[in-house]
């Protein structure tokens, strides 16, 4: 089963890097007056800010009521791997949809079940913060395994226009608290 997971992953992964990083606005739609609309011009590549994995944000544990790094009393460790992103610019905003792959193991102390995994997607120019977000992401490791990979996707991440060519955004494992944008 593990081995199925991981083709459809590969698939989704192929399926959205095919599927390119930028986009426009829907342009070139004609109405049913049957008037063709102005295109919307081209996103520069450049202008969809790249998605970095924050150092020490990548990984995730948690442990056994009482324990704290003692790797017998692991219920479940994750880990975040590939990234991928898509934008589409509009004349006053810059709106990314964030894709991150990830894995859930259970640990010693854990099995199959239920894992809320705190994942922050944030957007900064320089020490600016443009954007942050928590979300508190289920996944579930299916009956019978220890193990799962996982897709997380945030859209709408929605940045200032000009913001694409000096923004980064990063995306990591956050234990703080919930915050609404």
């Amino acid at each position: 089963m593990s081995g199925k997971v991981s083709r459809r992953l590969l698939a989704v992964s192929l399926l959205l890097a095919a599927a390119g990083c930028n986009k426009t606005q829907s342009g070139g739609a004609i109405d049913a007056g049957g008037s063709a609309t102005a295109p919307t011009p081209a996103v520069i590549q450049a202008a969809c800010p790249p998605i970095s994995l924050r150092d020490g944000t990548s990984s995730y544990r948690t442990y056994a009521k009482g324990a704290k790094d003692d790797p017998s009393k692991i219920v479940y460790q994750a880990s975040l791997a590939d990234t991928t992103r898509q934008c589409v610019q509009s004349p006053d905003k810059l709106t990314m949809t964030v894709v991150v792959q990830g894995r859930v193991v259970a640990g010693h102390a854990g099995g199959p079940g239920k894992v809320t995994l705190p994942i922050r997607v944030a957007a900064t120019d320089g020490e600016k913060t443009l954007y942050s977000e928590l979300t508190q992401y289920p996944v579930e490791v299916p009956a019978g395994s220890a193990t799962t990979q996982f897709v997380f996707t945030k859209a709408d991440v929605t940045l200032p226009a000009g913001a694409g060519a000096e923004a980064k955004v990063f995306v990591g494992f956050d234990e703080g608290p919930y915050r609404a944008k």
